[in-house]
Order: C-alpha cells, then structure tokens, then sequence
C-alpha cells in the first residue's frame, strides 16, 4: 500500500528536501506540498493525505492551529518537525492531536520511518524529546472528570498498561515489564485506545495525566529521568 504524504514548510528547501527524501521510497507518494497552516489545511481535506508532514513555526496559521484543524476534519496523522527537542510548541501540537515529533536534523532514515510508522497508527517520539515531552505533560496536564470517568470502562490489566504508556515506554519494555508477549501488549494497547476514543499513543499518554491516573512523579521514564 502507498502511504500518501503532504509536506508543510515555510522553506522551500526544506519542502523539496522532504519530498526528494520520501520520494525516494516505493511505498510513499509525496502528493502535495503547503508553505503555512492554511494551505496546510486546505490542501489536507482536498488531497486526503496518510500522513502530514508538519513544520511549527509558519506565517498565517501555525503548525500547531493546522495540526488541531487537519485531526478535527480529516483522518491524516500529523508528524511535526521541530528545530529543537524543547520547542514550547511541542506539548500544544501533542494536545492538538499529532501523532508523532522528530527533529528537523533527523537522518533520512528516521524521517521516513517516521513516516510510516505514524500511517501505521503508532506515536512516534524522537528520543531526545520523549523525556522532556513527558515532563512536560506531567506540569501542564490538569485533571479532567470526563476523562477520570472514563477509567471505569477499563480492565484492571488495560489500566496497567495505560500507566506504562505514560511513562513512554515501548511494547518491547511493556513485555517485559508486564511478563506478557508484545503480541498481547499491542491487543492491550489497541483495546485501551478504542475504548478511550484515543488515535494513538501519543494522546494516551495525555490522557493517562488528565484522568488523573498517573501525576508527576509516578513514573519512572526511559533512561531513568522523572
């Protein structure tokens, strides 16, 4: 299956460079390029893209304003780019239904992994910003009681792994950490997410602090940060 991308940055050069990048794979068809948020966001409902390749910082309209609109109007999954691992954009984009953060320096190869792992459905976190992304959910989350209503349609073992998603961790560390097979872990995962009314990863891991399940301080991050 061909994954169908939109580019959206303010630089040309940035544009072409992303497009000759993820041209360069048979599985992925650059359809359409947009230079700020409202371009961004007509061209997503017209060209029903997979996948949105979202820069944050444009004229106009913002990456974070596009991302909210394209998530609210279309099924495209949204992979921002940022110059910098604590871009105070980050945390709103991730409110703002984004599926996935990367670096604008990533390497070829990341960003079209990246790519396609946000079309298959999964949140996908640079290193360097997961931890600071989670901090930074952690200060800015407050409680909601719509969403600590919705804990009550878990199973106690769907609660525990909506606990390690917001801690970041990976299915491989969720296996092992819950003694199960990543198999399991990505059935646990799927169900927490349908019943939650969640995309992916990445808005559970919000969800895990609005409901007020896990707070700042319960979890123990990926490379031993809190």
């Amino acid at each position: 299956m061909t994954m169908r991308v939109l580019v959206v940055d303010d630089q040309e050069l940035f544009r072409t460079g992303f497009r000759l990048i993820l041209e360069s794979e048979p599985d992925i068809e650059v359809v359409g390029e947009a230079c700020d948020g409202v371009e961004a966001v007509t061209a997503a409902r017209r060209l029903t893209p997979d996948v949105v390749v979202m820069d944050v910082r444009m004229p106009r309209l913002d990456g974070v304003a596009a991302t909210a609109r394209i998530c609210a109007e279309t099924a495209a999954k949204v992979l921002v780019l940022t110059m910098f691992d604590i871009d105070e954009y980050v945390y709103s984009a991730l409110r703002a239904g984004a599926s996935g953060f990367l670096l604008k320096d990533a390497r070829r190869a990341e960003l079209i992994g990246g790519v396609r792992v946000v079309a298959a459905g999964d949140a996908l976190l640079a290193p360097s910003v997961t931890r600071r992304l989670i901090a930074e959910v952690a200060e800015r989350a407050r409680p909601h009681p719509e969403a600590s209503a919705q804990l009550a349609g878990l199973t106690p073992r769907e609660r525990d792994i909506l606990r390690e998603l917001a801690a970041g961790r990976s299915n491989t560390e969720l296996a092992a950490r819950l003694v199960v097979t990543e198999h399991t872990v990505k059935t646990h995962v799927s169900s927490v997410l349908s019943k939650l009314g969640l995309r992916d990863r990445a808005q559970a891991v919000v969800f895990a602090y609005e409901s007020g399940m896990v707070a700042r301080g319960d979890n123990q991050l990926p490379g031993g940060a809190r």
